[in-house]
C-alpha cells in the first residue's frame, strides 16, 4: 500500500464507540500524528485504543489473508462499535518495563524484527538462508566486527599499560590486573616476558604479543603455568571478559577513546 493511500482521510474516525465502559464514544483522530489519550484509571483509554480500534485494524488485516492462513492466526472478535473509518494496520506494543539490554531495538521489541526476518528469508531471491541469517543477534547473521552491536569501541592503550614500568612493577595499570592478581599472573608467568623490563623496550613482536595476541595455548609452558589455561593478550582479554559483560558500564568510560 503507498504512503498515500495509507494515509488518504487523514483521520481516523470513530463513530459509537461502546466497547466495555465507553458509552457511545464519537472521536477523529488525526493521521501522521502523536496522539496521546491519558486520562484516570477506568476512563476507558485502553477500551479505545486496544479493544476498539486495534482489534478492529487487526480484523480487517487478518481478513486480507485466504482461509487457510487465517485458521492460524489469532482471532479477534467484532468490537462494540458502529462504524471506523479510514482505519489503517495498527501495531500494538505490549505495556511492559523496557529491559536495559543493548541488543534490543525498537524493532525487537515490537516483534517487526522478528516478521522482517521472516520475509526476506522466504521471499528474497536468490535464496541466502533462513531467518537466523538476517538477525545481527545470531552468529550466523551479526557482523564480526561489532558482533552485532552496531558499534566498535576503540579501547585507549594509555588507559591499560605505563610502558614506564615493567610487569614486576606494575605496567598494567587497569583494575584487576594488578600485580600478583590472577589476571596479572596469566602475563607474568607465561615465560614470553622478562617480568623486569620496561614495555618502553620491548620489541613489536613482544608488544604485539602482549597486548593483541589471539586465544591460544602455551607450548613448552612454565611450571608456574596452569596446565588447562589459555593465553590471550590485554585488548582482545579485557573486550572479552569485561566490556561485552555486564561490569562493562563501571570501565567504559576509562577503557574507550
Amino acid at each position: 500500500m503507498s504512503e498515500k493511500a495509507l494515509f488518504a482521510d487523514g483521520e481516523i474516525v470513530v463513530h459509537g464507540a461502546r466497547q466495555n465502559n465507553l458509552k457511545g464514544i464519537d472521536i477523529r483522530i488525526p493521521k501522521k500524528r502523536t496522539t496521546v489519550f491519558v486520562g484516570l484509571s477506568g476512563a476507558g483509554k485502553s477500551s479505545l485504543v486496544f479493544d476498539t480500534i486495534a482489534a478492529q485494524s487487526r480484523r480487517e488485516l487478518n481478513e486480507t489473508f485466504p482461509s487457510f492462513t487465517q485458521q492460524y492466526l489469532p482471532k479477534y472478535g467484532q468490537p462494540a462499535v458502529s462504524s471506523i473509518d479510514h482505519l489503517p494496520v495498527a501495531i500494538v506494543i505490549e505495556q511492559k518495563k523496557i529491559g536495559q539490554n543493548a541488543r534490543s531495538t525498537v524493532a525487537t521489541y515490537t516483534g517487526i524484527y522478528s516478521l522482517l526476518r521472516l520475509l526476506f528469508s522466504r521471499v528474497g531471491q536468490p535464496f541466502i538462508g533462513y531467518s537466523d541469517t538476517f538477525s545481527f543477534n545470531m552468529p550466523q547473521g551479526m557482523c564480526k566486527t561489532c558482533q552485532g552491536l552496531g558499534y566498535v569501541d576503540e579501547i585507549d592503550e594509555a588507559a591499560l599499560v605505563d610502558k614506564n614500568k615493567s610487569l614486576n612493577q606494575g605496567a598494567i595499570t587497569f583494575v584487576s590486573f594488578g600485580v600478583n592478581t590472577w589476571r596479572w599472573r596469566r602475563y607474568a608467568d607465561s615465560g614470553l616476558f622478562d617480568n623486569d623490563k620496561p614495555l618502553k623496550d620491548y620489541s613489536p613482536k613482544e608488544w604485539q604479543l602482549l597486548m593483541y595476541a589471539p586465544q591460544q595455548q602455551l607450548h613448552d609452558a612454565p611450571p608456574a603455568w596452569h596446565k588447562t589455561a589459555l593465553y590471550e593478550g590485554i585488548i582482545p582479554r579485557i573486550r572479552r571478559s569485561i566490556l561485552h559483560k555486564a561490569e562493562a558500564k563501571h570501565h567504559r568510560a576509562r577503557l574507550l577513546k
